[in-house]
This record gives structure tokens, sequence and C-alpha cells, in this order.
């Protein structure tokens, strides 16, 4: 799958999101290397702090299926993910990631730590 498609399928997830707060949908897609692809959404809370985003969203989707870090091939977003979300691409160690910019465009970086300079790594 391209940037391009993983972007395309995130902002498909987008329309499950749950923001009733914010009206900000956001859609995440993984590449997992073995082909599979896992969807995420935001999921809004009215105690703002307890939200989940997109990226999370998937991440821990395709934790409970068994996914670990190192299986993630690439992700799609629908927005440039926030600083809590990039350690997430860091450590789930997702090689590339895909998101629309604001003038429609798609950001390209590889691997996810070039998001996050000084990223905290496990001893």
């Amino acid at each position: 799958m391209t940037g391009e498609q993983l972007v395309a399928r995130a902002e498909e997830a987008a329309r499950a999101a749950y923001a009733p707060y914010s009206n900000y949908r956001v859609g995440a897609t993984l590449l997992l290397k073995d082909g599979r692809a896992i969807d995420g959404c935001n999921v809004e809370n009215a105690a703002y702090p307890l939200g989940v985003c997109a990226e999370r969203t998937a991440i821990a989707k395709a934790a409970s299926e068994g996914v670990r870090p190192g299986d993630i091939e690439a992700i799609g977003i629908t927005a440039s993910p926030c600083g809590g979300c990039r350690q997430w691409l860091h450590e789930w160690r997702v090689e590339r990631v895909y998101f629309r910019r604001a003038d429609g465009s798609i950001a390209d970086y590889a691997p996810a730590s070039e998001l996050l300079p000084d990223t905290w790594d496990l001893p």
C-alpha cells in the first residue's frame, strides 16, 4: 500500500471516530509486515485527558491481536501525530509514517523516530 492509499484508508476510518466534543475526527491505518491492515480512530471523553488518539487506538487494537514492536511497516494518519503518539510510533518501531498536511500533501517520515528527536528508549 502506498502512503496515499494508507492515508485514504485512514480518512475512511476517521468516519467511525467518537468526537462529540471537538468534532475533530482522526483516523489511522497500520500496515503490518504480514500484509494485514488495522484501522483506528480517535475516541473522546468528557474528561479530555482520557480520550484516545487514532494512532494509539490502532496500535492497541493490533497489540490485542498479538502484534509487537517491529511488526508494523507503516502507518497512515489523517493529521500530524501529537507528541505522545510520536513516542508510541517510535517505541513500536514503525518503519514509515505518512500523514496528510494542512496543504493536502502527504508527509513521509522514515523511521518514526525522525518525528521525535531525543526519544525515550527502553533500557
